[in-house]
């Protein structure tokens, strides 16, 4: 006898309330994206604007202080480096479609068969294009502008409104809403603001050192590659493996040995990276287990492209604390 199966209406509502959601989100994604990437810098600015307020210089000022200094050394780096890197990136990028039919003429020296390097240079060769299209390049910047702007404004309101945030989220916590809001906030602050000021030093310190042994081991291309690697630090896990393949196919093309050398350059770093300077960078910012942080990944760039999986890991972040402190999964303290 075949049995019935009944679906109250309650369940009717939620399911269509979760797909409205769903579907929601979906719709103003660059919205949320926006939002969240101004929540980052926030709690990465904070704590400087903090200290700016303390020595009786006001808040508006602070911050516009803070913005001013960043822009500008932005802007200082980025002019000191835009020559060299604009032509190395343009030899690196002419030179792919060689190196890849160097690297699978090797493999074919090593016995594995069934690879085409010219094909892999074929698909490769688009790269190419890139360089030689920076007017493009330039136009996509500057059409971005806008959102640049928008978040950088969202961002300046936040850092303004920060003392009163406690006081908006107090209706979250119920009655003793506002010590709890301060907490949570606190708390927020804490795990993304030290994991965004982490992630940027360590950006830093990886591209020097990358750079430093790459011009030690005598590699061409140092700039670019050493800069991807930095870049590909906000990947957890993956990016240095990542990084680590266009440097190790350019010494490929200088010799076996060279490529081995620069094999090595990496995994010390990426050793010296996990037990010395990761540790240290990032011991006020809170840890995400690999494996959780390989599938928020995996999600990350299913939803949003290469901009969900840079945002995987802080979203992760959030929603731990989000879940302790609100819902009360306190199990989840111990995924780190």
């Amino acid at each position: 006898m075949s049995k019935t199966i009944e679906i109250s209406h309650r369940t009717i509502v939620f399911t269509l309330l979760t797909l409205g959601a769903v579907w929601l989100f979906i719709q103003i994604s660059s919205v949320v994206i926006t939002l969240f990437i101004a929540v980052l810098l926030t709690t990465a600015l904070n704590p400087v604007v903090d200290r700016l307020t303390f020595l009786k210089i006001p808040r508006g000022i602070s911050i516009l202080l803070v913005y001013i200094v960043l822009i500008t050394l932005f802007i200082g780096g980025l002019t000191s480096i835009i020559s060299p890197l604009v032509s190395e990136t343009t030899n690196l990028a002419d030179r792919l479609p060689d190196l890849f039919d160097q690297f699978g003429n090797w493999l074919k020296t090593m016995g594995i068969q069934g690879v085409d390097g010219r094909l892999i240079a074929n698909q490769a060769s688009q790269l190419g294009a890139i360089p030689a299209n920076l007017v493009r390049f330039v136009v996509f910047i500057f059409s971005n502008l806008i959102a640049v702007i928008t978040v950088l404004v969202i961002t300046f309101y936040m850092l303004l409104e920060r003392k009163n945030l406690n006081r908006y989220l107090t209706i979250l916590f119920g009655g003793d809403g506002e010590t709890k809001a301060k907490t949570f906030i606190d708390k927020i602050e804490a795990n993304l603001g030290g994991w965004v000021r982490g992630e940027l030093i360590l950006m830093l310190i990886i591209g020097t050192v990358t750079y430093i042994g790459l011009r030690i081991l005598g590699i061409p291309y140092a700039l670019p590659l050493a800069i991807i690697a930095g870049v590909l630090e906000i990947l957890p896990n993956l990016g240095p493996i990542i990084s680590s393949i266009p440097g190790i196919l350019v010494g490929l093309t200088i010799s076996p040995v060279m490529s081995l050398g620069v094999a090595a350059l990496y995994f010390i770093i990426q050793q010296l990276e996990n037990s010395l300077i990761a540790p240290k960078v990032m011991q006020k910012a809170a840890g995400v287990n690999p494996l959780v942080t390989i599938v928020s990944l995996a999600i990350g760039f299913q939803i949003a492209g290469t901009m969900g999986a840079i945002l995987a890991v802080p979203v992760v972040i959030v929603l731990r604390v989000v879940l302790v402190d609100i819902f009360g999964f306190h199990a989840l303290q111990k995924v780190s």
